[in-house]
């Protein structure tokens, strides 16, 4: 899921309390078999003093998600016992952050991101298509960063508290209303049928 939904609201821990940040990240396996994720940030941002604070970090990676509302369940009509909800599918992963200032990391960095990023265009942007000039002054403007993952956990409402007909009911209204939102939890909620 962190693939498919890379930008991560990132909470760190500064002097005045929790800060949050939203920044896209690339997983990386380590030739121990380990992953981090890895990222970059302008150097003013406040993250990186949040580090003189703590380098504990969550991260929260936000999957499909989508209201659901009580006229789609099958047993409105039979008992009326129904509530709106609202489902997701979230992966938080905890970690130690450590800053990375190194401008061959950094430039690896930014390749993995884009190739990430624009792997499935017919014509995909690459990071030397920029003039070197204009990305030696991007790169002196950001620095890099790394978590090394240390728990990750999948947190998931996907109508599997709901009996199956009004499971059923749920990928129906969900296809009626065809939004790309709407049908990314229909596909969810239709796994658990």
């Amino acid at each position: 899921m962190i693939k498919a939904h890379p930008l991560a609201t990132v909470i760190t821990m500064s002097t005045s309390g929790l800060n949050a940040n939203h920044i896209p990240m690339v997983v990386v396996e380590n030739i121990d078999g380990t992953m981090v994720l890895r990222g970059h940030v302008a150097r003013a941002n406040p993250i990186l003093a949040d580090l003189a604070v703590s380098s504990q970090t969550l991260l929260v990676f936000q999957g499909a998600e989508h209201y659901i509302t009580p006229s789609w369940y099958a047993t409105k009509q039979e008992t009326e016992k129904v509530v709106p909800t609202w489902n997701y599918a979230v992966v938080h992963v905890k970690g130690q952050m450590r800053v990375v200032d190194d401008a061959a990391w950094l430039h690896q960095q930014l390749e993995d991101l884009t190739a990430q990023q624009e792997g499935t265009r017919d014509q995909p942007w690459s990071v030397n298509d920029a003039p070197a000039e204009f990305l030696d002054q991007i790169k002196q403007a950001i620095v890099g960063f790394e978590v090394q993952i240390e728990s990750m956990v999948g947190k998931w409402k996907v109508s599997q508290n709901q009996p199956p007909k009004n499971r059923a009911t749920v990928v129906e209204g969900l296809e009626q209303e065809g939004t790309e939102k709407a049908l990314l939890m229909r596909d969810l909620v239709k796994k658990n049928l």
